[in-house]
C-alpha cells in the first residue's frame, strides 16, 4: 500500500480515537453533574418553600391585625350597648356585631389553616434539608471518583495525541492539508473502507476502475459520489482485482 495512503489511514484511525475521548469525558462527569443539578432542585425547592413560608406568615400577621381590631370593635361594642336608647340602635349594634362575629370566625379560621400550611412547608423543607445534606456528603466521594477516571482518559488521551503529532510531523504536509480538507466536513468519515464494492462513507457503488485502484492501494483514491478517501481493510475480499 502506499505509503502516504497508510499514513492518512492512521492518522483518520487517530483522530477517531481521539474524538471518541469526549464522551468518554462527558460520561464520566455525568454522575457528578447529574447530583449537582439535584443538589441545585433541592435547594431550589428550599427557597422556593421559605419564600412561600414568608408570604403566608404575612397573610396570618395580616389576619391577627384584623382579629385584633375585631376585637377591639366587639369590646367597643359592647359599652355602647349600655348606652343603646332605642330599638334602632339596637338592632344596629346587633349587626355589626354579627358581621364583627363572622369575620372573626373567618379570621381564626384563615389563621389556623395558613398555620396548618407553614408547618406542612417547615416539615417539607427539614426533609430537603436533610437529602441536601446527603448529596453534600456524596458529592465529595462522587467527585474523587471521577477524578481518578478523567485522570486515566488524559493519560490515555495524552499518549494518543503524542501518536498523533510524531505521525504528522512524518507526513507529506500537502498530503495532510488534502486529509484535513476533507474532515473539516468528514469528521470521522474522512477515510473510510470499501466493502462488497461500495463506499463506506456515502454507500454508493464504486465502479470496477475504482474498486481495482483501492485494491492495488498504489495511490490515493477518493470516492467519486462523495469524495472520501477509500481503502481496503486488511480482511476485505480482494476478489476482481
Amino acid at each position: 500500500m502506499n505509503k502516504h495512503l497508510e499514513q492518512l489511514i492512521e492518522l483518520s484511525h487517530v483522530d477517531k480515537e481521539i474524538d471518541a475521548f469526549e464522551p468518554q469525558i462527558e460520561e464520566a462527569n455525568l454522575q457528578y453533574e447529574a447530583l449537582l443539578a439535584t443538589k441545585k432542585s433541592v435547594s431550589d425547592d428550599i427557597s422556593a418553600l421559605k419564600q412561600e413560608i414568608k408570604d403566608e406568615q404575612i397573610k396570618k400577621h395580616k389576619n391577627e391585625l384584623h382579629l385584633s381590631e375585631l376585637s377591639a370593635k366587639l369590646e367597643e361594642n359592647g359599652r355602647k350597648s349600655a348606652e343603646i336608647k332605642t330599638e334602632r340602635e339596637m338592632k344596629s349594634l346587633q349587626l355589626e356585631e354579627e358581621i364583627a362575629k363572622e369575620q372573626v370566625n373567618f379570621a381564626n379560621e384563615e389563621i389556623a389553616r395558613l398555620e396548618k400550611l407553614i408547618d406542612h412547608k417547615q416539615a417539607k423543607i427539614d426533609e430537603l434539608e436533610v437529602k441536601e445534606t446527603e448529596i453534600e456528603s456524596s458529592l465529595s466521594s462522587v467527585k474523587a471518583d471521577v477524578d481518578v477516571k478523567l485522570a486515566q482518559i488524559d493519560e490515555e488521551r495524552k499518549e494518543v495525541f503524542s501518536r498523533k503529532e510524531a505521525l504528522v510531523g512524518a507526513m507529506n504536509q500537502k498530503g495532510l492539508s488534502f486529509y484535513q480538507k476533507i474532515r473539516r466536513w468528514a469528521k470521522n468519515t474522512t477515510a473510510v473502507p470499501v466493502r462488497n464494492q461500495a463506499c463506506m462513507g456515502c454507500y454508493m457503488a464504486i465502479s470496477d476502475k475504482v474498486y481495482s485502484d483501492v485494491i492495488k492501494g498504489e495511490e490515493i483514491t477518493m470516492c467519486p459520489h462523495c469524495g472520501r478517501i477509500l481503502f481496503l481493510e486488511p480482511s476485505s475480499d480482494a476478489i476482481g482485482a
